[in-house]
């Protein structure tokens, strides 16, 4: 029973420390979007003061913010995380202006506390926007019913300025699908790997985590929809960025085959996790076959971390669909499914390179 009790309290630890480098990582994901909103907030405030003289150009930043934030790809989120990122933003600006007052270099600090914050707890984007939004109201605000049109004069400068940066963005929205499905791929071959190693042992523990592995994939597959409808926004609003449409197209087409990929795969361990819990046996060929496509899935993550589609892995993936083809089927069920899945991941694949779902289907032969 203390051995139990105590495997419980470590497998929960575990996951508290999973999930704390999970937000983390969820956090450096987006610092950029959250650095450029407060810099772009504190920026349009300073020139509201500046070129038009308000005292208290509050929905300079304010607009900024929300405008910045849609041109990036934001999409609307449920009410409750509205409220949320209003609660979170009123409670970190109430609590900053009453300690340090209010100012330009206090709006960036509160701005990215807020924002940073929201993140941190599992908010969605507009969550994030709201949080920064209510805090700089907070800190701002002041009640003037004569300066009406001044704040709609500061919503325009802040609307202009959000264009402006948003036309000259950095390349990172860009660069960012074609390096999560470069991540992805080598998540992916690793998995494949571990597939190999816990059949190979005949670890069923091993399997089960395996299993647990190939189901944090369609985390990163919803990380890579994001990734990709933001820089398809960028690459289209923006005049400096609109020659790289091709290129950020042709990652955003990877996410298809991707996500059918990833689901094979969850299959895949799977079975292989009951094949270990039952004591069934894979021929040893079945599994040098999940080792040559698990090198082809890391030569094709190189070539996406090396700015080109991994074109060069389709006569190699083939070639292994006809090798696959002529493997003899083996007499229990979780080795025929396991050998299944690798031709239809093989599929998917082939897909990535170019090919069509069809043209990928034709690639690989029927079992002889």
């Amino acid at each position: 029973m203390k051995l139990r009790a105590f495997d419980l309290t470590e497998r929960t630890a575990r996951a508290g420390r999973d999930t704390a480098h999970r937000r983390v990582q969820r956090w450096r994901s987006r610092i950029f979007m959250i650095t450029q909103c407060a810099v772009t907030a504190g920026l349009a405030w300073w020139l509201a003061q500046t070129v038009i003289g308000h005292r208290l150009p509050f929905f300079a930043p304010v607009a900024a913010i929300i405008c910045l934030g849609f041109t990036f790809g934001q999409r609307l989120r449920r009410g409750i995380e509205v409220a949320i990122g209003v609660a979170v933003g009123v409670f970190i600006g109430d609590v900053f202006v009453t300690y340090f007052g209010t100012g330009v270099w206090q709006i960036i600090v509160v701005c990215l506390l807020a924002m940073s914050i929201a993140s941190l707890v599992g908010a969605g984007n507009l969550t994030i926007i709201q949080a920064g939004v209510q805090s700089i109201i907070i800190i701002t605000l002041v009640p003037d019913p004569n300066q009406a049109f001044g704040r709609w004069l500061d919503a325009v400068i802040g609307c202009a300025l959000a264009m402006l940066v948003a036309t000259i963005a950095p390349s990172a929205p860009v660069r960012r699908p074609r390096l999560l499905a470069a991540g992805f791929l080598l998540e992916m071959a690793a998995t494949l790997r571990a597939v190999d190693q816990a059949l190979r042992e005949g670890d069923r523990d091993a399997g089960d985590a395996v299993l647990e592995q190939a189901r944090r994939g369609q985390d990163q597959i919803v990380e890579l929809d994001e990734a990709v409808s933001e820089g398809l926004a960028v690459v289209r609003f923006s005049p400096f960025r609109r020659g790289q449409l091709p290129a950020v197209q042709g990652y955003a087409d990877l996410l298809a085959p991707l996500d059918r990929g990833n689901r094979n795969l969850r299959v895949l361990a799977r079975r292989c996790a009951i094949a270990l819990w039952r004591g069934e046996t894979v021929p040893l060929a079945y599994l040098v076959l999940l080792t040559s496509v698990a090198e082809v899935v890391d030569f094709m993550a190189g070539e996406l971390y090396e700015r080109r589609l991994p074109v060069a892995a389709r006569d190699r993936l083939t070639a292994l669909g006809r090798e696959s083809s002529r493997l003899k089927l083996a007499e229990s069920l979780s080795a025929i499914v396991i050998l299944a899945q690798v031709r239809s991941l093989l599929c998917d694949l082939l897909e990535l390179t170019g090919l069509t779902y069809a043209e990928a289907r034709e690639a690989i032969p029927e079992m002889d």
